[in-house]
């Protein structure tokens, strides 16, 4: 059976493009708001939300932003390197192009969530939820799903070199042409699928998993 699509966001409301950059309070709540452009690097807040909004090349590059709530949310060609938002809630939330290298997203919940064309290497999943996510042209080298627990996640055309599945289970995920090599804890792809030809191409990647020796005819 093939992984379930995750939900798009739903704006129900046209965003209001915000004159001056959120503050950023603690518990501050944020509804349906357009940003474009606004540069919040570097700020520390718990407990923020998002409901409803659209984000388009913002900044949020070195936050720690814990508690982070996104519900019904797009973004598109923002900065969010280095971000640390333990314990995040994310629910239909659509990424493209945007930079997430090193974003820290442990013990979080993400739910219909599409990261496409984004940079998500170094970062880390452990000990999170996600349920029904995609990622789709994303480079996630070196990213780590430790003690993670995955349902119907999709990894389309994505860079997994290096990527650490130590202590994670899989129910009804799929890679389709995804580079694989040097995968961590690739005995935890059970409950993975992918086209016969792609299990066959890396056959490499099984082999050093299992200790198998390569015989030279």
């Amino acid at each position: 059976m093939s992984a379930l699509s995750p939900r798009d966001p739903e704006l129900e409301v046209e965003p209001e493009p915000l004159a001056d950059p959120p503050s950023l309070h603690h518990g501050e709540t944020l509804a349906a708001a357009l940003l474009d452009g606004a540069d919040l690097a570097g700020r520390s807040a718990r407990g923020i939300s998002f409901d409803e909004a659209v984000l388009r090349a913002v900044d949020l590059s070195e936050s720690r932003l814990e508690q982070l709530s996104l519900t019904d949310v797009e973004l598109s060609g923002c900065n969010l390197s280095n971000v640390v938002a333990q314990r995040a809630r994310l629910n239909r939330v659509c990424a493209r192009n945007c930079r997430l290298t090193g974003l820290l997203l442990s013990a979080a919940a993400l739910q219909d969530v599409t990261f496409a064309g984004c940079r998500i290497d170094l970062g880390s999943f452990g000990a999170s939820r996600l349920q029904r996510v995609t990622f789709a042209d994303c480079r996630l080298a070196q990213t780590d799903f430790i003690e993670a627990q995955l349902q119907d996640v999709r990894f389309h055309d994505c860079e997994l070199t290096e990527t650490d599945f130590r202590g994670a289970t899989l129910r009804r995920c799929e890679a389709r042409g995804s580079e694989l090599q040097s995968l961590r804890g690739v005995e935890r792809l059970r409950g993975l699928s992918m086209p016969w030809a792609e299990i066959v191409a890396n056959a490499d990647v099984w082999a050093d998993a299992l200790g198998i020796g390569r015989i030279e005819d």
